[in-house]
């Protein structure tokens, strides 16, 4: 399922690949990747040091995309279910 929304995601902005959205599609199924490898091989230090590193870089683009088009994030964090929305 998440492959085929990267895949969709990525047929349609095909000549954008350095905007946020890409970018944090990418880091995403980078993400789940390295999660799984992790799960067979949990003292593979620097493969957690890189996951921290892209967790880190997701985070800062997720945080900019919200200040500057909130509409825009909270439509990719409900395609790429990655947070949790908070109900009021």
């Amino acid at each position: 399922m998440i492959k085929n929304t990267f895949i969709s995601f990525q047929e349609k902005k095909e000549e954008s690949k350095g905007s946020v959205e890409f970018q944090v599609v990418s880091f995403t199924n980078k993400i789940r990747r390295l999660t799984s490898h992790l799960e067979l091989h949990r003292k593979d230090y620097l493969s957690q040091r890189g996951l921290r590193k892209i967790l880190g870089k997701r985070q800062r683009l997720l945080a900019y995309l919200s200040k500057k088009n909130r509409a825009r994030y909270k439509e990719l964090i409900n395609q790429l279910n990655i947070r949790e929305l908070k109900t009021r």
